[in-house]
């Protein structure tokens, strides 16, 4: 074999397979250098601190931050919906202590009537509800729904609270209208219950607006009746049964003629505040005959 001569003018070019021994070589002495010595181990960890676990650290930190908010997703839904069945409670809840509250107050409504029907058992009456009334604050005229089919006739007295509340005035095939004794220019003969002496009681709107109504004509010549005493209903009275409270004194002052006395009574019915009432189906005149 001849040896290689570079002939002048020349490149100078290496063999394909020499130029892959020498890297072969090369690469091999590196790998065992490298895996001998710890030279390129330092500037390699080096790197790797600058560059490698910054980045780790942020991918672990955005993988923490999606974990927290997946989980304050999962709490606030949670929330969401404890909440919406919680407000549901509540509105069934306050829907019941509604009906409750109603229960009550009708209980309430009826033990009066009943004690009332009791206090004036010697009266036949019918209970009836107030369906509508006169614009103002007081109940001074109103409808009930009882009527004719009812056994109702105008006259007929009704009662609640304890006390005197009107007439029927006009009377329906299933409706009464009722007039009030606290009506202007309503008139109901009474009487003190403890002296029996007797007196006018006039109804009065304006009066009400201060929560009384006024009496007058008291003959007291013994000066007995006093602030509190009771007024009812006399045997006198052409349209309403003796004995109905109508309520008590609460001002009392000599007339002018120093014959008579006036002053102002507390109606022992709330006439701001009704809804059911008894109509005392027995009749003045009726009783009389």
């Amino acid at each position: 074999m001849s040896p290689i001569v570079k002939r002048k003018g020349e490149r100078f070019t290496l063999p394909s397979k020499w130029l892959l021994f020498i890297l072969t070589i090369v690469c091999t002495a590196l790998m065992i250098f490298t895996f001998a010595t710890d030279v390129f181990d330092k500037p390699f960890r080096s790197i790797v601190g600058y560059a490698v676990v910054p980045f780790e650290k942020g991918i672990g930190s955005v993988g923490k931050w999606f974990s927290g908010r997946k989980d304050e997703l999962a709490q606030i839904r949670s929330l969401i919906k404890e909440n919406t069945e919680l407000k549901e409670q509540v509105a069934r809840l306050t829907e019941e202590n509604t009906l409750l509250q109603q229960d009550k107050y009708e209980l309430n409504k009826l033990r009066q009537l009943f004690e009332l029907d009791e206090q004036y058992e010697e009266y036949h009456k019918v209970g009836a509800r107030i369906i509508s009334r006169d614009s103002g604050n007081w109940y001074s005229a109103f409808v009930i729904d009882k009527g004719e089919k009812d056994g109702l006739k105008v006259d007929m007295n009704v009662i609640a609270g304890g006390g005197l509340v009107g007439r029927i005035s006009a009377v329906g095939p299933n409706w009464a209208r009722v007039t009030a004794i606290i009506s202007d220019n309503a008139n109901v003969s009474g009487m003190t219950l403890a002296t029996e002496d007797h007196l006018i009681v006039s109804g009065s709107l304006k009066g009400m607006d201060e929560g009384v109504i006024y009496f007058s004509k008291l003959l007291d010549s013994k000066g007995a009746v006093n602030a509190g005493d009771k007024i009812v209903t006399s045997d006198v009275s052409d349209k309403f049964l003796p004995g109905i409270l109508i309520g008590y004194i609460y001002t009392i002052a000599d007339d002018n003629n120093n014959l008579t006395k006036s002053g102002t009574l507390i109606p022992a019915v709330d006439f701001e505040h009704l809804s059911e009432v008894l109509v005392i189906t027995d009749q003045k005149q009726t009783i009389e005959e």
